[in-house]
């Protein structure tokens, strides 16, 4: 019995080539193996497309790759520094605590500092784990460009010591 789905022409949306082709290459690849840059020219001249525009589509690949780690860097750069903000917290609101409950045989000045400290933590915790948006975008594009000019200095320095070397 054949199957008359076989005899009807087909067409399908780019989008639609695309995501059918990922799942296939998905379920045939094993888990460890890894194509050849030759495979990826072979596959691109297969489906008719250029050497010049797969080019092209790498490299955007690689720009996204970067920014992607660059974002995880700066999401645990963000966690790095609610950590030690958290800790600050702990020890210094401890130490007012102590001193109040030594003095004043309760807690009652010191319960102030730790609910405005506490809430200050605790939007600083919110917007460590906002990872869109506009503030967020603001914030990481001024940690990028602080880290870039830091990896320039940085290259100046090294240069400068290489030469004089």
């Amino acid at each position: 019995m054949t199957d008359s789905g076989d005899k009807i022409s087909r067409s399908y949306s780019q989008e639609d080539v695309q995501q059918i082709l990922q799942l296939a290459i998905a379920r045939q690849a094993d888990d460890d193996k890894e194509f050849s840059h030759k495979v990826l020219l072979e596959i691109a001249a297969e489906l008719d497309i250029s050497p010049e525009t797969l080019k092209l589509a790498e490299e955007d690949w690689v720009a996204k790759q970067g920014e992607i780690e660059n974002r995880l860097a700066f999401n645990a750069y963000r966690q790095r520094r609610l950590k030690k903000r958290a800790g600050n917290y702990t020890i210094i609101n401890t130490f007012f605590v102590l001193i109040d409950l030594l003095t004043g045989g309760g807690i009652s000045w010191s319960l102030y500092i730790v609910l405005f400290w506490g809430m200050l933590l605790g939007l600083d915790g919110w917007n460590t784990f906002q990872t869109k948006g506009e503030d967020y975008e603001a914030a990481f594009q001024r940690w990028y460009r602080k880290n870039q000019l830091k990896r320039s200095v940085n290259n100046l320095i090294n240069k400068f010591f290489k030469a004089t070397s």
